[in-house]
């Protein structure tokens, strides 16, 4: 247990936090809580923890403003909990510098997964072992090479499809907006324009997947953004 890692829950209903702390501790996580924002911050800065699961509607402040300020001094990955329906706030907290979301209400086993995913991506980059060799299913892609083969066979795509899929590949797991997508592919002066992305995201489904209609790696995330699934 020493080595568990550490999550810090700010949360405010007890209800969740009583859950959360039988599902969490059950599967040798160490959870400290917190109730407000205030009290998170300050166990944040205190604790260092491995990671923060942040409910956005907190009595004092606004979850948002947690983000943020974890963010001026810390990339520890952060997933937050929101209620189902608010792609607005989900993409906000995104683009502050969530992680992911979960929706409630959530199934426990779906944020624990989560939960495991933020961590792996965040040892891999505090070690620097981005190894240059994705596989997702019949995908395997070099990304030194710039070589993408499905099922063994090679498949070309054009600059900006692989730059695409590069950065999907950098975030394998993580939900990324619209506007973070354009940003990191086309630049800060296309963020507003979401149809290049639909468009692109059709070809590299139509080049990838078994059945484009039905994507098993390039998952939408309705009404925030995309999210490639490696399992």
């Amino acid at each position: 247990m020493h080595n568990a890692p550490q999550i810090l829950l700010i949360e405010d209903d007890p209800q969740i936090r009583r859950f959360l702390r039988a599902s969490l501790t059950a599967d040798d996580y160490r959870l400290y809580e917190a109730e407000t924002a205030k009290d998170g911050l300050a166990q944040a800065a205190a604790r260092q923890p491995d990671l923060i699961v942040l409910d956005l509607g907190l009595p004092d402040a606004d979850g948002l403003e947690v983000i943020r300020q974890v963010r001026s001094w810390s990339q520890l990955p952060i997933i937050v909990l929101s209620a189902r329906g608010q792609e607005r706030n989900k993409i906000e907290a995104l683009d502050a510098g969530a992680d992911d979301f979960v929706g409630k209400p959530f199934a426990v086993g779906e944020l624990i997964a989560r939960i495991r995913a933020a961590l792996r991506r965040s040892a891999v980059v505090k070690s620097g072992a981005e190894g240059s060799i994705f596989r997702a299913g019949r995908i395997d892609v070099d990304l030194d090479k710039r070589l993408v083969l499905v099922g063994g066979e090679e498949v070309h795509l054009t600059p900006i499809e692989f730059k695409l899929l590069r950065t999907l590949i950098r975030h394998t797991g993580r939900v990324i907006t619209q506007r973070q997508l354009l940003g990191e592919v086309w630049g800060p002066n296309h963020t507003e324009q979401a149809q290049y992305l639909r468009v692109y995201m059709a070809q590299l489904r139509r080049k990838l997947e078994q059945d484009p209609a039905r994507p098993k790696h390039l998952l939408t995330e309705p009404g925030v953004g995309y999210r490639l699934v490696a399992e």
